[in-house]
């Protein structure tokens, strides 16, 4: 069993870019080489002016090489929840982009002969449960109202029976990774880098431009795209107020017969599948991220809910939940963009931002620039969540300091201090002490050891570190390596 998603095990990882090594002045800066980067570097593929994309670790190693990879815009009962909230109008605007961003993706696959297994798949929403067939029924009777076309179904093509369901056509499904790293190559040029291993530690508005300081050099950029998972600069902007991170576990295993089609439920606990190659893929025991320390028990929850118990990939992912269940993508500030808090929609979300991300760069009109503008208010009345927010952003700091020791460890990691310091200790499986210091640099968390990927992690705000220290996932920017 490996604990790395199957798009890391099955990807051709040969072109690799070089660390910035000098200062250098561009136009435009992109930081963050997940799918929302990549695809907004290849929007200026041919564009006069410099552009830089930075990127901490390695292309597409963060969150959109850990995903189900589904392009579709059958999310859940996302138009019904828009619609209480906002109305009917806004709910078909999102469902308008959404659609635009399935068109774009497989427009630029075709074009550029991306070779990214592209498959063009029926998106199911079901439910096991009988209470909920009301709330499958209201959300295709609005998809209905917007023209999409439905069909009811009692089983899912592998045979498995539900309660209710339905199905729409035309969305899709894909690798991620090999998507990723084949835009990237095809939008390079002398005036369009790419800097793998670059981490920005520091920006400084000098009113005109901004300074990025990286570990050993200044970039000198006159706007910024900031596309992360979770967007550390952004202490001002009250972002742990308006999202959360929500944390889920994922699962490959070899099957004799594959389907070309997705599904995902309507209900807790979550069961959303698709297929690749010989394997099914599915996701399960999700969790606001507060409430997500323990790994172990989340992939046993995973099991008993899905009655899969052999695999033979499991791996975790984090995505940023919006409180409104909107993206956040616009001009936080003056020529400074934000695009993230996909809602576990990231494909789609991801490929339609970087044409409004263009779109804004450029002083165009784009329709959906007030819908997901991130200086948006936050309607709090009509958000049921938003104590809940508030509440577990306090616990998890709180729990991270009080109880560093967790029940479930069982003596392994254990935890002392050294010269003062925290440190954790864990013992691996031929003896091998690996030392840490237990502090998250970002903002001081006290991190959680996560059994089944091996990783210490931050029940905060999601930074991840190697057995060994390497941060190998932000918002922190720093290692932990006892030294």
């Amino acid at each position: 069993m490996k604990n790395i998603s199957i798009w890391q095990d099955t990807v051709n990882n040969s072109d690799k870019y070089e660390s910035l090594k000098e200062n250098i002045d561009v136009d435009i800066l992109i930081i963050g080489g997940g799918i929302t980067g990549c695809s907004t570097f290849y929007q200026f593929k041919d564009d006069n002016r410099k552009i830089a994309l930075v990127e901490k670790n390695r292309i597409g190693s963060g969150a959109s090489s850990r995903s189900s990879a589904k392009i579709t815009f059958l999310q859940e009962d996302i138009y019904t929840k828009l619609n209480n909230i906002f109305g009917r109008d806004k709910a078909y605007l999102y469902y308008r982009g959404e659609k635009e961003a399935l068109k774009i993706a497989s427009n630029l696959i075709e074009k550029e002969k991306i070779d990214c297994d592209l498959k063009k798949s029926k998106s199911y929403l079901y439910t096991l449960d009988s209470s909920n067939i009301k709330r499958i029924e209201k959300e295709k009777e609005l998809l209905s109202s917007f023209g999409e076309k439905t069909t009811s179904i009692k089983k899912l093509p592998n045979g498995m029976k539900v309660e209710s369901g339905f199905y729409v056509n035309e969305t899709y499904t894909f690798h991620p990774l090999k998507f990723i790293k084949q835009i990237v190559k095809k939008s390079i040029s002398l005036s369009h880098r790419v800097y793998e291993n670059t981490k920005i530690i520091k920006v400084e508005n000098d009113g005109d431009s901004f300074k990025c300081y990286t570990e050993g050099n200044i970039i000198k950029t006159k706007k910024i795209v900031l596309v992360l998972h979770y967007p550390y600069f952004l202490l001002p902007y009250l972002m742990p107020l308006k999202c959360y991170l929500e944390k889920s576990f994922l699962v490959c295993s070899s099957v004799n017969n594959s389907y070309d089609f997705n599904a995902i439920n309507i209900e807790k606990p979550l069961k959303s599948m698709r297929y690749y190659n010989d394997y099914l893929l599915t996701v399960s025991s999700s969790d606001n991220l507060a409430f997500a320390s323990n790994s172990k028990n989340m992939v046993n929850d995973l099991e008993n809910n899905t009655n899969i118990t052999n695999y033979d990939y499991v791996w975790s992912n984090y995505d940023l939940m919006t409180l409104d269940h909107l993206p956040l993508i616009g001009f936080i500030d003056d020529n400074l963009i934000l695009s993230t808090g996909y809602n576990t929609w990231g494909n789609s979300n991801g490929i339609l931002a970087s044409t409004i991300i263009k779109d804004l760069i450029d002083n165009k009109y784009n329709i959906y620039k007030e819908l997901f503008d991130p200086r948006r208010s936050f309607n709090k009345q009509k958000l049921i969540n938003y104590p809940l927010n508030i509440f577990s952003n306090l616990y998890s700091f709180i729990d991270s300091k009080v109880n560093k020791n967790k029940s479930f460890y069982n003596g392994n990691p254990k935890f002392t201090r050294i010269d003062g310091r925290a440190i954790a200790i864990y013992k691996d499986d031929r003896g091998k002490e690996h030392i840490v210091y237990n502090k998250c640099p970002h903002l001081g968390c006290g991190l959680v050891f996560n059994e089944v990927e091996k990783t210490w992690d931050c029940p905060c705000h999601g930074s991840r570190f190697d057995l060994d220290g390497k941060c190998i996932m932000g918002p922190s920017n720093y290692d932990i390596s006892y030294k």
